[in-house]
């Protein structure tokens, strides 16, 4: 007796239903996507009950006519493709020809839809996959998809179901996405009849980020330099340096319009921002990349969540590439947000506040022997700043080539305090420091190489034949990295240096993070990216402390230093060293304002 049979063609249909529609806010993402593929204008959906009652997707595209509405309901029939070349270049959000049946083999549905300049509409109603009713029908022009009851034939799905809030959640979390990949159409959201949020057509992305996340949020974006790469166009918001999240839920990117999760554009993000990003943190972006249809294949997962790209070492670096230079640019615009014209000063500070102490050292001296001075040495004998060291009748100004301010104090023997034409200025001296003897120490060593030492004892481990494959075609760049390594036998490797200023104790575990790492950083890299985390502890134990008093000229020195660093926002390790707080925040305080 034969034990294998064709299944139903009604329970096929369940089946497949598992894979496209997870949960309500699936069944809103697939019609969705099928109203932009359609053209329209202006979606509207509600919702009852998370979903799970109603659902009701309303659009004014192109419409269908009787036959394409009747066969939209069979399975894999679709008009967004034809061929197997298609299948390679898809240029639309959906294709498969899954969704429709799908959703209506576990639903009680409806489907209403017109064309433009027909006289009469189509109405089908399916109830579990079953067709009941086709007739005539006098709905506006476009289509109109409603979902009842879902999984009301299917209840041991229902039962995983979350509760209502959260169901409306995620399809509300879902339309945020579709409303900012297509900022020029217009989004209602109606849950529970009551309005959710109702999103005009926008003439641009800022405008739609502003209408959904609010005027703070966009304020801290900055608009992605385009990229002028023949193979892949680059543009959106990212989040200024220090602007991040404990989650990825404002990570959000774009490829050809599409919503996607792809591990190659987390860790090109993570390596763009590098410095600028807290560790556990992740940037808040609004990331779009237009590429060749050809150049990447969307047809990996059934929910459309994942691509892969022909290329992904290129996406990546064109994506490090754009993140950088418009982390560079904002860096423009960071300093010109403190810039203060300096009136000249005719009354000349008391010698009892300046007595022309040993200035605060050159940074930009060589630091390789592996050994950074300590704060002491780097200020000269001579009083200290206090508060009544300041002058009494005008502040004293720091001028530079492009920034002025004027010096107001020291608070907490920590921050340092100052005046420009928006407001207050705090700077940490500590993370300040930090950012300058990171960057000039990195520098020094890209420069001149990484000096090592050579251990007491060689260490050999073995590998797995990919990694030792790598390690064999890079060694060139370990080298330089001040890492002692040759090949000790088949697959085998023997260390017998390292660099001066790291302190390991398991050089093989060491080695296994240095591969790793390496293997996901882009080509781009500087070859000590994997050096940087014990470069910025070492930087962190020498630089200037909480409590560590400084003259003013030292002062003066160190704010002038870290403006003309790379990344003068944030310290190596994430963390802000100057913050703004503006006028019209302090008269708030007082009250002046509402």
């Amino acid at each position: 007796m034969s034990r294998i049979r064709l299944l139903p063609e009604i329970l096929a249909s369940q089946v497949a239903a598992g894979e496209v529609v997870e949960r309500p806010a699936s069944v809103v993402k697939e019609l969705v996507e099928n109203s932009l593929d359609a053209g329209a204008r202006k979606i509207e959906v509600i919702i009852r009950r998370g979903g799970i009652s109603l659902i009701r997707v309303v659009d004014d595209g192109c419409g269908m006519d009787r036959d394409d509405a009747l066969l939209s309901l069979e399975r894999h029939a679709t008009s967004k493709i034809r061929t197997a070349a298609d299948l390679a270049a898809i240029a639309t959000l959906g294709f498969r020809g899954e969704a429709l049946p799908s959703i209506a083999s576990v639903s009680r549905f409806r489907l209403s839809t017109r064309e433009t300049d027909a006289v009469a509409g189509t109405e089908i109603i399916v109830a579990g996959g079953r067709i009941e009713t086709v007739r005539d029908a006098g709905e506006a022009p476009g289509t109109q998809v409603e979902v009842r009851s879902l999984f009301y034939n299917l209840p041991a799905r229902r039962k995983f179901l979350r509760s209502e809030n959260t169901e409306s959640r995620n399809i509300e979390h879902q339309l945020h996405l579709q409303a900012t990949g297509h900022p020029q159409v217009a989004f209602v959201f109606v849950r529970d009849d009551r309005v959710a949020f109702q999103l005009p057509a926008a003439a641009s992305l800022l405008e739609r980020i502003r209408d959904l996340y609010g005027n703070e949020l966009v304020e801290r974006l900055l608009a992605v330099e385009e990229s002028a790469s023949a193979k892949i166009r680059i543009r959106g918001l990212i989040g200024q340096a220090g602007v991040s999240r404990q989650t990825r839920a404002q990570q959000l990117v774009f490829v050809n319009g599409r919503a996607i999760e792809s591990p190659v554009l987390t860790a090109a993000l993570r390596e763009g921002y590098h410095t600028a990003l807290m560790k556990g943190q992740f940037p808040v972006t609004f990331l779009f990349l237009d590429l060749d249809p050809a150049a990447v294949d969307v047809n990996v997962h059934p929910a459309k969540r994942e691509v892969r790209f022909r290329d992904p070492a290129g996406v990546r670096e064109a994506v490090v590439a754009a993140i950088r230079k418009t982390l560079e640019s904002g860096r423009r615009d960071w300093q010109q947000q403190f810039q203060k014209p300096v009136e000249p000063q005719e009354n000349v500070p008391s010698p009892s506040f300046a007595p022309q102490p040993a200035p605060f050292p050159q940074l930009a001296e060589p630091v390789l022997s592996g050994v950074i001075p300590s704060p002491e040495s780097f200020r000269g004998e001579g009083p200290h700043m206090s508060r009544d060291a300041w002058p009494t009748e005008a502040a004293v100004s720091v001028a530079g080539p492009s920034q002025q301010f004027q010096i107001i104090g020291i608070l907490n023997k920590l921050y340092v305090l100052m005046e420009n034409q928006d407001g207050l200025v705090l700077v940490d001296q500590h993370a300040a420091h930090e950012r300058i003897l990171f960057e000039e120490l990195r520098r020094r060593m890209e420069k001149e190489g990484v000096p090592s030492q050579r251990l007491l004892l060689p260490q050999t481990f073995d590998l797995a034949p990919r990694d030792a494959e790598w390690i064999e075609r890079n060694v060139a760049t370990l080298q330089k990295m001040g890492i002692g390594i040759e090949p000790f036998g088949p697959n085998a490797f023997k260390i017998d240096s390292l660099p001066t200023f790291l302190d390991v104790s398991d050089p093989v575990t060491f080695m296994r993070k240095v591969i790793d790492g390496l293997k996901s950083a882009s080509n781009g890299s500087s070859p000590l990216r994997l050096g940087e985390d014990m470069i910025a502890k070492t930087v962190c134990r020498h630089a200037v402390k909480a409590n560590d008093p400084l003259k003013y000229l030292e002062v003066e020195k160190l704010i002038q230093d870290l403006l003309a660093c790379d990344l003068p926002y944030c310290c190596p390790h994430g963390r802000p060293t100057m913050i703004q707080i503006s006028l019209a925040e302090l008269e708030k305080k007082f009250g002046r304002k509402v």
